[in-house]
C-alpha cells in the first residue's frame, strides 16, 4: 500500500525540499504543497522507472554530497585563480579515460554528473559498454593524478553507495 502512494520515496522528499528551496519559504502552505507534488511526480512517473535502483547504503549518500559541496568550493577557487593569473600557453588541458569498476548506470551517471559539476573538469563521453569515462581537464601536470583521484575521491565512495 505504502509502495502505491510512494514508490520513490527519496524522490518524494527531495521534491518537497526543492519545492521549500524554490519558493524561498518556510510555511505550512509551503510545505503541504510540496509533499503533494511530491506525492503525485513520483506516482505519475513511475511506470518509467521499471528497474528502480536500489540504493543499499543511502546513509553515505549525505557523506558522498558533503564531499562534492566542498570540492566544487575548492575547484571554483582554483579555476579562478588558473584563469586569473595562468596564461592560455601555460595551461595543459588533458583528456583523460578513466577506467570505471561502477557497473550501474545510475552510479556511472551520478559520476559523470559529480565530474562535470566540479570546475575544472567535465566528462564527455562514456564508452558503449560502459567500461571507461572521458574527461577533460582544464589544467593538469600530471593526468594519472588527476584519473586516481576521481577513482579514489568518488568512484569508491560511489561503489560503497551502490554496492
Amino acid at each position: 500500500m505504502i509502495r502505491r502512494i510512494l514508490p520513490h520515496p527519496m524522490l518524494s522528499l527531495l521534491l518537497v525540499i526543492v519545492w521549500c528551496l524554490l519558493v524561498n519559504g518556510l510555511s505550512l502552505g509551503t510545505v503541504v504543497f510540496g509533499a503533494i507534488l511530491g506525492i503525485i511526480i513520483p506516482v505519475v512517473t513511475a511506470p518509467y522507472w521499471p528497474d528502480r535502483p536500489l540504493i543499499p547504503h543511502p546513509h553515505r549518500m549525505l557523506g558522498y554530497i558533503l564531499i562534492v559541496l566542498w570540492d566544487i568550493i575548492v575547484a571554483n577557487v582554483i579555476v579562478a585563480g588558473i584563469v586569473l593569473f595562468k596564461r592560455n600557453k601555460d595551461m595543459k588541458s588533458v583528456w583523460i579515460a578513466i577506467p570505471l569498476d561502477l557497473r550501474t548506470p545510475e552510479a556511472i551517471t551520478i559520476l559523470a554528473g559529480t565530474i562535470t559539476l566540479t570546475p575544472g573538469t567535465v566528462s564527455a563521453d562514456v564508452s558503449d559498454e560502459g567500461h571507461s569515462l572521458l574527461v577533460h581537464a582544464l589544467d593538469a601536470d600530471d593526468p594519472d593524478a588527476v584519473r586516481d583521484e576521481i577513482k579514489t575521491r568518488y568512484e569508491r565512495r560511489l561503489k560503497e553507495i551502490f554496492e
